[in-house]
């Protein structure tokens, strides 16, 4: 009886056989027929095995949306050589369009010597003047002056070598006439002063702006606003709400700004854009045509 309900179930299937097989008797087998069913059976494995790879794969895909996201920090990731110029000489500003300085930035970058054939000559230190503000201001320059002026038991005043004002009337250090000079908008030379010549360590680094490189690697955390970071030589400040880089004594031509950047990305680092070739200013080189 089984055996019976079985047969009748298989008859009834075979009903709905759209695909039915002719028999051998009257089957013709072909050279061609072959070819095209082997020609579709490599293409049904070729899209196979394509599609599993794709699926696979981890290939990165760009969007673009509109981030509504407020008081967020963006991350900058940055490796850049500096072969001519020393550490020094080097200052990292983060500044918005207005020119002025961004405060309170969170970082975490590190300066290393280097040698004029790019080797470490020293260990990585840890950079502290990101997101310092430096004003030109003559208030705080004449406190400052005053303050200088008591703590001097001798009582000198020192020449400011024609820079005198109301404002510094005595220069009895160099930093005094630096400032002095800065007021007048004139040019700067601590070799012909001589409150600065007793300054050995100054001089060193003047002597040695030119006979080092400098590497500046680490993370950089600015608010989400119009703005720049760079690198630039000579101390920076802010003077009449402007961004300016005192290089003195030295001028803006005797520095060779060529630089290598070794890695340059925004948010956070993704180990598979670095396995698909980086990113567009990775390990790219700029030659400065003047300077030494």
């Amino acid at each position: 009886m089984s055996q019976k309900k079985s047969f009748f179930c298989m008859n009834t299937l075979k009903q709905f056989d759209a695909f039915a097989k002719p028999l051998e008797e009257v089957q013709i087998k072909t050279v061609w027929g072959g070819i095209v069913s082997l020609v579709c059976f490599l293409t049904i494995v070729f899209l196979m095995v394509s599609n599993l790879v794709e699926y696979l794969d981890n290939t990165p895909t760009e969007e673009l949306f509109v981030d509504t996201s407020r008081n967020k920090k963006l991350q900058i990731n940055f490796d850049i050589i500096v072969p001519k110029i020393s550490c020094d000489f080097l200052v990292l500003d983060a500044v918005d369009n207005s020119g002025e300085t961004h405060l309170q930035v969170d970082h975490n970058i590190y300066k290393r010597r280097l040698n004029l054939e790019g080797q470490p000559i020293s260990d990585p230190e840890k950079s502290d003047d990101v997101g310092s503000k430096k004003t030109l201001n003559p208030t705080s320059m004449l406190k400052s002056n005053e303050t200088d002026n008591a703590n001097n038991t001798a009582e000198l005043c020192g020449s400011c070598y024609g820079a005198e004002s109301l404002t510094i009337p005595c220069c009895n250090t160099c930093d005094d006439v630096k400032r002095a000079y800065k007021m007048k908008n004139w040019d700067f030379h601590p070799y012909s002063i001589e409150q600065c010549k007793n300054q050995s360590s100054q001089n060193e680094m003047y002597d040695k702006a030119f006979k080092e490189g400098c590497q500046l690697y680490g993370t950089l955390l600015v608010n989400r606003v119009s703005g720049s970071f760079h690198i630039a030589p000579g101390m920076s400040f802010s003077f009449n709400h402007m961004h300016v880089h005192d290089v003195h004594p030295f001028s803006s031509s005797s520095f060779n700004t060529t630089h290598i950047i070794r890695h340059l990305s925004f948010g956070q680092k993704l180990e598979s854009i670095t396995s698909h070739g980086g990113n567009p200013l990775d390990s790219t080189e700029s030659i400065a045509e003047e300077g030494k």
